[in-house]
């Protein structure tokens, strides 16, 4: 069977899948021209990632594909019912990223508690001539030590942010709409890991009580954000809010207000609306920290994801 991986696919494996007799193919192809290189090469599974839009006339167009695999959690760029409608298997990884994401989350809040996006930013302009006037604007710094984190949306990604920031000393709010409760370990090097059980909260308890909120919920199905204007209102004075799930669950208009105003004391951005051409004047707001959707973007993240996409695909096709 010939694979299309168009977003690409970590070389462990594609070894894997070729060990099992599969082709794999990684060379990109433009979106206006897949439907036609997916029929001329006879592609019968097709991989991607969140830049390949997977939609219902792409897939009405190519009738040899039986597969749909996506490297990662959310699956909102393929019409998942659609394909399942035509008996196409749709697969994701959702295991495979929660590190990675929960990583950079926490390189965000270090970064804006200490103001290092605005600083990194402005030392070498003025860092040479004006020193002492941005050692006193940036000397104000929080520690996250002893903090609240509300965690809007408690599954494997949102679970391990509660893991990190458990095990930095920080206290831990949670809402999910399915999660009653969870037991979040926590990795101390040397010892098994400590289990620690959170029940979730009401969305407006986790919203009204926490220092710093981190969102980790798939697109909603009617298209609205999850934080809106109302949202923010909710939140303590100076909350610093950060976004590592979808573009648009959080109004983009409403955070670069309540940055404009002090409402909030920061925000950080991995996820925007109108990838991959975001609001240019929402990214000059200098309370925001920013990143290009990389969440899931580590060595160990993608190895972890083509893995379980090759072993799914080995999986599903065996005894066929």
């Amino acid at each position: 069977m010939k694979i299309l991986a168009n977003d690409g696919l970590a070389p462990e494996g594609v070894k894997m899948l070729k060990e099992a007799g599969y082709t794999v193919i990684t060379e990109k192809i433009n979106q206006d021209q897949l439907a036609q290189a997916i029929n001329e090469e006879n592609y019968e599974i097709l991989l991607v990632r969140s830049a390949t839009q997977v939609r219902k006339n792409l897939i009405d167009s190519c009738p040899g594909i039986k597969l749909i695999g996506r490297g990662g959690v959310g699956m909102d760029n393929i019409d998942v019912a659609h394909a399942r409608s035509k008996e196409i298997k749709v697969v994701n990884t959702p295991a495979a990223s929660s590190q990675s994401v929960a990583e950079l989350v926490f390189g965000h809040l270090f970064g804006l508690c200490r103001f290092l996006p605005d600083s990194n930013r402005m030392m070498p302009d003025k860092g040479s001539s004006e020193f002492e006037m941005l050692k006193k604007k940036y000397s104000k710094g929080i520690e996250l030590r002893g903090k609240t984190l509300g965690i809007i949306g408690f599954g494997r990604i949102g679970q391990a942010v509660a893991s990190y920031a458990l095990g930095i000393g920080m206290k831990v709010k949670a809402f999910d709409t399915y999660v009653a409760s969870a037991g979040i370990p926590v990795h101390i090097e040397g010892i098994d890991p400590v289990s620690v059980e959170i029940s979730t909260r009401s969305f407006e308890e986790v919203l009204m009580s926490s220092d710093f909120i981190s969102i980790h919920t798939p697109a909603q199905k009617d298209g609205k954000p999850v934080i809106t204007e109302k949202e923010i209102s909710m939140m303590k004075n100076g909350a610093v809010l950060v976004n590592a799930s979808r573009g648009g669950i959080v109004d983009e208009s409403a955070i670069d207000g309540a940055l404009k105003s002090g409402k909030l004391k920061g925000v950080a951005l991995d996820v925007f609306l109108n990838e991959p051409s975001p609001n240019a004047e929402l990214l000059k707001n200098p309370g925001l920290s920013l990143s290009p959707h990389i969440g899931a973007a580590t060595a160990e993240a993608q190895n972890r994801i083509s893995l379980e996409l090759a072993s799914q695909i080995i999986e599903t096709f065996q005894h066929a």
